[in-house]
């Protein structure tokens, strides 16, 4: 069988085809893949780590503005758009699959809809709570809409297409459990763990936040605690907290890292999760069934991680609060709150894992061959 994958823009959109495209190698080593994204995309480097043939559609994105500049950036799009349906039908002809799989991005529309329009089997998975302009763009042409969550459907004008499957994650996220990632952490004494991330960059309002909170913890050292700072605001961290007076050799609870490269054993081992509300994200608390603390970034296109963390406000699984107006203080409360609450933690877990679906790469597997059988 020969299947296209098409995705791009951010990591949420292209591990998902990634984990997916190895779960299809391994039951059939005889399938062929090859990868659709754009010139200039970052999905270019993920699919070329992996180890898959990537070939390229000249697309850019819209922007949601009237503003002379985005009038003339819409503009180019559209002409991109052209070139891309050329680009597309070639790359159509040359590889002529089974199959194609959208995971969203601009870079997936051109190759979806032509695929649809020549009846070649298509399905679109949606890693966010409510669907991108891609996947809007798209829901006329594909057979199937895959989504994270039930509550997912409502925002799709026809629902009987939409596959509640889940978002892939790693399997290495399961490869042990929360007390076996703990132990090898060494952090097995008792005390809850708490992990916070705010980006693989950083974002530095979040961190100037999190030095208040770390120098309220460093007072009694109540739980262990792993913060990522990321790239961009280490300096930053390291400064905020000589000016409190913190030295982290002297408080060996606090792990402040660059970034966390371990993640997937963080992640098990975590009690709360402290993070913004990325779809990735959100795939692997709801699989691990960690409570969490979520910030959702006010940056994001169209509010998706607001609308991502809503979904599991709503559920009972994590604290969402805006950014806007919160410091240190207000989140430190707030998180030590949650840990001392034994039966409030073990409630927020238990509704986070309500929405976990931890075979989701199996789920979509079968979505998929469903319409190719």
């Amino acid at each position: 069988m020969k299947v296209i994958f098409t995705c791009g823009g951010t990591a949420g959109h292209v591990n998902p085809a990634l984990a997916l495209a190895g779960y299809m190698r391994e039951k059939d080593a005889a399938t062929e893949v090859i990868f659709v994204g754009a010139e200039r995309g970052l999905e270019r480097d993920l699919v070329a780590h992996a180890g898959y043939p990537f070939r390229a559609v000249n697309v850019s994105s819209f922007w949601r503005s009237f503003r002379p500049k985005a009038i003339r950036h819409n503009l180019v799009s559209v002409k991109n758009l052209l070139f891309a349906e050329r680009e597309a039908n070639a790359i159509l002809d040359g590889f002529r699959p089974d199959l194609i799989v959208g995971t969203g991005g601009y870079a997936s529309y051109p190759i979806v809809r032509y695929g649809a329009k020549r009846g070649i089997p298509t399905a679109v998975h949606e890693s966010n709570a409510i669907p991108g302009l891609t996947t809007k763009q798209l829901e006329p042409y594909a057979e199937r809409i895959m989504v994270g969550f039930e509550d997912c459907r409502q925002h799709y004008r026809h629902p009987d297409k939409v596959v509640v499957t889940g978002t892939p994650v790693r399997g290495d996220f399961f490869a042990q459990t929360k007390q076996e990632a703990k132990r090898r952490l060494g952090l097995d004494d008792g005390r809850p763990l708490v992990v916070s991330f705010w980006g693989s960059l950083g974002a530095g309002q979040m961190n100037a936040m999190m030095a208040e909170f770390l120098a309220l913890e460093a007072a009694h050292e109540p739980f262990h605690h792993i913060h990522g700072v990321g790239t961009i605001s280490w300096d930053a961290m390291q400064t905020a907290l000589r000016e409190r007076g913190v030295d982290l050799a002297a408080h060996p609870s606090l792990d402040v890292r660059e970034y966390i490269y371990d993640m997937a054993e963080v992640m098990r081992a975590a009690d709360l999760v402290l993070s913004r509300a990325g779809a990735s994200t959100i795939a692997e608390l709801t699989a691990l069934g960690v409570p969490a603390i979520l910030v959702p970034s006010p940056n994001v296109t169209n509010h998706h991680q607001e609308k991502n963390a809503a979904v599991l406000g709503d559920h009972g699984a994590a604290l969402v609060l805006r950014e806007d107006g919160l410091d240190g203080k207000q989140l430190f409360a707030a998180a030590a709150g949650i840990l001392r609450d034994a039966e409030k933690r073990a409630d927020m877990a238990k509704n986070m894992a309500s929405l976990g679906v931890r075979d989701a790469t199996e789920k979509i597997y079968e979505t998929v061959m469903g319409l190719v059988r």
